[in-house]
């Protein structure tokens, strides 16, 4: 099986780079919806069966337009979005984007016990997200699909993928970003795990050996 994990279109708290983690959040700006647009012509001919989308509305604004293309429906799962930011939500500051980004960065090095104050620890992430992708490769099998996509959100996307795929390591996954409507290509099932193939189009043999060059792992303006 193939799993396609994109990241959500530009967002308004995007710009303004704020940690917007709630519920529903906000939709898409306009270079949002033409980054969701464009989807239909580098995702379309991929063979996806089945879309999966979280219940933030950047998520679902993304998917709608390659949904509509390929005739599927958006299946809508809580356990895609993104990691909450606890008593830091929608600040944008050094020291809010720095605490946000340590427990990320925790959670990635394996202390799933770190949280920030008011939000979830790692174990509750990934309880959640395992869930949601084993529940979104059940809907892609019921539906005969052997490709499908999931579209979700920067720190999730990367932290669940950095822990739960092989082919990944924790310094790549840190110091590279996740572009609006970037993809992470993984293939296998839940039940044998998965394996990175490519990250944003490219080979992650080529990515990690670039990244190994890279300064200290991490970029904090890159997670959200």
């Amino acid at each position: 099986m193939r799993l396609l994990l994109v990241r959500h279109g530009q967002t308004p708290a995007n710009v303004l780079h704020l940690l917007d983690t709630g519920v529903p959040g906000p939709g898409l700006t306009e270079l949002g919806r033409e980054q969701a647009a464009s989807l239909v012509d580098t995702l379309g001919p991929e063979g996806i069966g089945a879309i999966t989308a979280s219940t933030q509305v950047r998520a679902q604004l993304t998917a709608a337009p390659l949904a509509a293309h390929l005739g599927l429906e958006v299946a809508v799962d809580g356990g895609l979005r993104e990691i909450e930011a606890g008593e830091v939500e929608m600040r944008g500051d050094d020291e809010a984007v720095a605490r946000y980004f340590a427990v990320v960065t925790a959670w990635v090095r394996g202390d799933l016990a770190a949280a920030l104050p008011g939000a979830p620890d790692g174990h509750a992430f990934f309880e959640r997200y395992d869930a949601a992708i084993d529940a979104a490769a059940a809907r892609a099998r019921e539906a005969g699909a052997d490709t499908l996509a999931v579209v979700s959100h920067g720190a999730a996307i990367r932290t669940w993928a950095a822990v739960r795929a092989r082919g990944l390591s924790p310094r790549f996954v840190l110091s590279t970003g996740l572009l609006n409507t970037g993809v992470v290509d993984l293939r296998g099932d839940p039940g044998a795990g998965w394996t990175c193939e490519t990250w944003m189009g490219a080979a992650v043999g080529r990515q990690q050996a670039d990244a190994a060059g890279a300064g200290p792992a991490g970029e904090p303006g890159s997670v959200f």
